[in-house]
């Protein structure tokens, strides 16, 4: 009896063969065929032309559409690595080598784990197969190519942009509140938005009212008035959040707003209709600069700011950053919840707390805690481990004299001993509490150090 040429042969090995289909843009993607159906069309042919080998198409697909090849942060490419890792996968086929990948350094590190595995790697459109030497060197020299391709586009786009800007053309990107973007002719253009153009007049307007950002943003949550909001082409809705300092500023130091568009640093006038008056937008960038050269980090984070980032709100599971507050020469320091410095402050119940006051609470937690018999106990068994000689006097002496060892420590040795013991401190709104969370073998540590350098 004849065998049919499509049933393979006795013994012949099963071969699990996955497509993997990608498309760097949606455009397209909601036809009733489109490109990663004609990708996986020419493979599942291409498979069923090896039947014989017994290679056969598994059911799962892995089809990536709106992504990039130049990464592999893909989620279909994601699974099939992991059902490669699984051991579910012999072989993967795709129509051209740059559906993969476009990158030569990500290429390699996916072949690393094909190989790993045990898993070929097989082109349609290209007619080689990784399995043998010659296929991956071919493989190698091809992708090289396909990455230079890809980093020419790369140029040229950047080119564009570049170019667009320079000629004062708006190039893209996300929308700015106060404009919309008009589509209606050969390129898009922005349109003011007359109802968003007088709020974006009032937001300068209010800061150089208040003087900083915070007042502003306040102002603003109390409004209910939030960043731009947009629609993309696949009809998903984005921005619309509230604003905090971050968006705040970004929005007043936006050259668009007034006219203008900037590429690389340099200013070109726009086509598009200004928003702020010119007098405005530059007496708010003079106040911004001001108040900035009045917030460097010398200045808002002292060397002796000793809990920062130590101190974390529990309420709002952040950190709590060291400022300033005062007018002229006196200045005051605080520990604020960073979300609540951003801008947010009705939603974090956590108060701004005096910096010297909690400091100080914490410091004597941490005396306590050294003089405690039981640690001192510990100390001496854990330091005799190492030296023999080390006597109870000793071990006292290194933990009970925290007062004098402290005062006599720079703003960086203070630093290092509080790194070395301190692992974070929680303020609790709820009952103003303050808990200082210890390093396990951190106290350990701390003695052996001042013994080391009495020694």
């Amino acid at each position: 009896m004849t065998r049919k040429a499509s049933t393979p042969a006795p013994g012949t090995k099963r071969v699990r063969c996955a497509i993997y289909t990608r498309k760097s843009t949606e455009e397209g993607l909601d036809q009733e065929f489109n490109s990663l159906d004609a990708q996986r069309e020419s493979a599942e042919a291409y498979i069923a032309s090896q039947r014989t080998e017994g290679w056969e198409c598994v059911a799962t697909r892995y089809d990536d559409g709106g992504f990039t090849g130049g990464n592999i942060e893909r989620p279909a490419l994601q699974r099939l690595l992991a059902d490669i890792s699984a051991g579910h996968v012999d072989c993967v086929v795709v129509y051209k080598v740059d559906r993969l990948s476009r990158s030569l350094l990500d290429f390699t590190r996916i072949m690393e784990t094909f190989e790993r595995h045990g898993s070929a790697f097989v082109s349609v459109t290209q007619a080689f197969n990784t399995r043998d030497s010659m296929g991956r060197l071919m493989l190698n020299v091809l992708l090289s190519f396909a990455q230079f391709e890809r980093e020419i586009i790369g140029e040229r786009i950047r080119d564009k942009i570049g170019a667009a800007r320079r000629k004062g053309k708006w190039a893209g990107g996300k929308p700015v509140l106060g404009y919309d973007v008009d589509r209606s002719g050969p390129s898009p253009k922005l349109a003011v938005n007359r109802d968003e153009a007088s709020r974006v007049r009032t937001i300068f307007d209010l800061y150089l009212e208040r003087g900083s950002l915070l007042p502003v943003v306040q102002e603003l949550t109390r409004r209910g008035w939030t960043n731009k909001a947009w629609t993309t082409k696949s009809g998903k809705h984005l921005g619309g959040r509230p604003f905090d300092r971050p968006s705040l500023h970004a929005l007043l130091t936006n050259p668009l707003l007034a006219g203008r568009t900037v590429h690389k640093g340099e200013a070109f006038a726009g086509e598009h209709e200004a928003i702020v008056p010119e007098a405005t937008f530059t007496r708010v960038q003079q106040k911004l600069h001001a108040n900035g050269r009045a917030g460097t980090s010398s200045t808002r984070t002292p060397r002796d700011a000793l809990l920062k980032g130590r101190l974390r709100c529990r309420a709002c599971s952040c950190a709590m950053v060291h400022t300033l507050a005062g007018r002229g020469t006196k200045r005051y320091r605080y520990y604020v919840c960073s979300k609540a410095n951003r801008g947010s402050r009705s939603s974090c119940p956590s108060p701004s707390l005096p910096a010297a006051e909690i400091e100080r609470v914490v410091l004597e937690q941490l005396a306590i805690a050294l003089r405690n018999p039981a640690l001192a106990k510990a100390t001496l068994a854990k330091a005799r481990d190492t030296d023999h000689t080390i006597d109870d006097a000793e071990v006292t002496s290194a933990l009970d004299d925290f007062d004098g060892l402290w005062s006599a420590l720079s703003p960086h040795e203070r630093s290092r001993v509080l790194d070395l013991v301190i692992d974070r401190v929680e303020y609790d709104a709820t009952d103003s509490s303050i808990e200082v969370v210890f390093h396990p073998a951190g106290l350990h540590a701390l003695a052996e150090d001042r013994m080391e350098n009495a020694a």
